[in-house]
């Protein structure tokens, strides 16, 4: 099935990047009728405890994804609204305001952006499923006050089996990122993600992997500057979930660093 474009290295790069953290954390969320409640809060390093408030409805037929307060008094609201089969209107506003416009159909994925506060860039995507398990796409950024393209780039994904192989440019065609996920068996996955570029040929971002194994999902990788982090998630008990993180920098004790994450 075609992505939008800015997830078509998504499943490489979700197992490198998500669940690593080196916070405290704690998060609930709970069901109010047709209201969801969560709360996030985070222990700091110095001991303070900061927590962020957010909730999520449906009323009329407006979606209300997001509507979150920070403690330090930051806001975000999301919403959207789908007027027609296959297409997605919605709304993000935080420190800017974005309009957005989803549209899939078949095989085709397109998205638009309009930054509504300041009028300043509007971009667009667009995405084309292949036989043969191949997609293609590409999107631009406009500056409407630069009066130029702030950014174009195009891409590129194959998958067949166990493989997925995702070709990504970025800073205006002049870097290439290559991302690989392969599953070696249906409880253990590798990936790894390269940048490629005039000035430097190849650069491993990092390689990792995970091993979901009896006693939870182990997780571990390596990044270009030498900091090899692992975390292990765990499903404790129903609907809670529990992740610990540790992550050093080659064999120097005092860069290591722990995360703890708690979802009830």
């Amino acid at each position: 099935m075609v992505c939008k474009f800015s997830d078509i290295a998504k499943a490489p790069t979700d197992l490198i990047n998500d669940d690593y953290c080196s916070k405290v954390s704690l998060k609930c969320k709970k069901s109010a009728g047709p209201v969801a409640v969560t709360i996030d809060t985070t222990r700091a390093p110095a001991g303070s405890l900061s927590s962020k408030i957010g909730t999520k409805f449906s009323y009329a037929g407006l979606s209300f994804d997001k509507a979150q307060l920070e403690s330090d008094g930051g806001q975000t609201l999301e919403t959207s609204l789908t007027p027609a089969p296959g297409l997605k209107l919605s709304f993000k506003g935080s420190k800017g305001a974005d309009l957005g416009a989803d549209y899939k159909k078949g095989n085709f994925c397109g998205t638009a952006k309009l930054d509504v506060k300041d009028l300043s860039k509007i971009s667009s995507s667009a995405c084309l499923g292949l036989k043969g398990g191949v997609v293609v796409g590409g999107d631009a950024a406009y500056s409407i006050k630069g009066k130029s393209f702030a950014s174009f780039n195009v891409g590129a994904s194959y998958s067949k089996g166990n493989l997925l192989a995702a070709v990504t440019t970025s800073d205006k065609l002049s870097t290439v990122n290559l991302s690989m996920l392969y599953k070696v068996k249906p409880d253990i996955s590798l990936a790894s993600c390269t940048t490629h570029s005039s000035a430097k040929k190849v650069d491993v971002v990092a390689v990792g992997g995970i091993y979901k194994a009896s006693f939870g999902d182990l997780k571990a990788k390596c990044g270009s500057d030498g900091v090899v982090s692992a975390c292990l998630i765990k499903e404790v008990a129903p609907k809670v979930k529990v992740t610990a993180c540790g992550s050093i920098a080659g064999t120097d004790k005092s860069t290591f660093k722990y995360g703890l994450g708690v979802t009830i």
